[in-house]
């Protein structure tokens, strides 16, 4: 893990977030599950952003650092997320997105024919807020996932996902059309219970200032381990 810049004020982190990695530039967080990435019309206060907003602030009061957001994680999945210290590190983030590596882990139902391969298609929000696949490249924007089976249990797999595009549940859409969705996504199976099971393992990037590669990684969560603990597991 590469080692933070500035000293991670242990005292002043909030609740559900681990720093994995602080400069004058940028902060890495570890999400937990359940806590939203920014603000949402419902909910103001008990966000990532927020919480790191204060964390900032705690650490040198005279400080009027803002955060502004890099990317997003859904609400309900953990993992990876980063945070620029200036609108000007934001902006130079966005312009080199395309180039970032972003791998995810998920359980999902069942088994899969095929243990690796790429998912395209082109998606658009419904008038439920649901992300689906589209025919017409017209009424939707270009998604693509690429996976592959990394454990199988006997109603189960694990998945190792690289996310080549980054749209609106492009994962959870992704696999639940193919068959096999994501363990607790009440958004895309009614029946779900539990927590989502799709997680933020790690995040490559060239850092905005100097260049230097940086690569943050954690590790998979424990409750997603429990689906394969049972006999006739199968590492695949």
């Amino acid at each position: 893990m590469i080692k933070s810049k500035i000293k991670i004020r242990n005292r002043y982190v909030p609740a559900g977030i681990k720093i994995l990695y602080e400069d004058r530039d940028l902060i890495v967080i570890d999400k937990r599950s359940g806590l939203l990435s920014v603000k949402a019309n419902y909910e103001a206060e008990n966000t990532a952003h927020h919480l790191l907003t204060n964390y900032v602030r705690k650490g040198n009061p005279k400080a009027r650092v803002n955060l502004f957001v890099v990317h997003r994680l859904d609400r309900e999945t953990s993992g990876v997320l980063i945070f620029a210290k200036s609108f000007e590190i934001r902006e130079k983030f966005a312009r080199q997105w395309e180039n970032v590596e972003k791998k995810y882990v998920a359980v999902v139902y069942g088994h899969l024919a095929e243990k690796t391969g790429i998912i395209e298609s082109y998606l658009a929000e419904d008038d439920d807020y649901r992300m689906q696949s589209v025919k017409n490249p017209k009424d939707g924007d270009f998604a693509r996932t690429k996976y592959k089976v990394i454990k199988e249990s006997k109603n189960y797999s694990l998945l190792e996902i690289d996310l080549l595009t980054g749209k609106k549940n492009q994962i959870r859409v992704h696999l639940s059309e193919k068959g096999h969705p994501v363990v607790g996504d009440k958004k895309y199976r009614k029946d779900a219970k539990g927590r989502l099971a799709l997680h933020a393992l790690s995040i490559r990037f060239n850092h905005p200032f100097n260049n230097e590669e940086m690569t943050f990684e954690t590790k998979i969560p424990e409750y997603f381990l429990t689906f394969f603990k049972s006999q006739g597991q199968e590492e695949t």
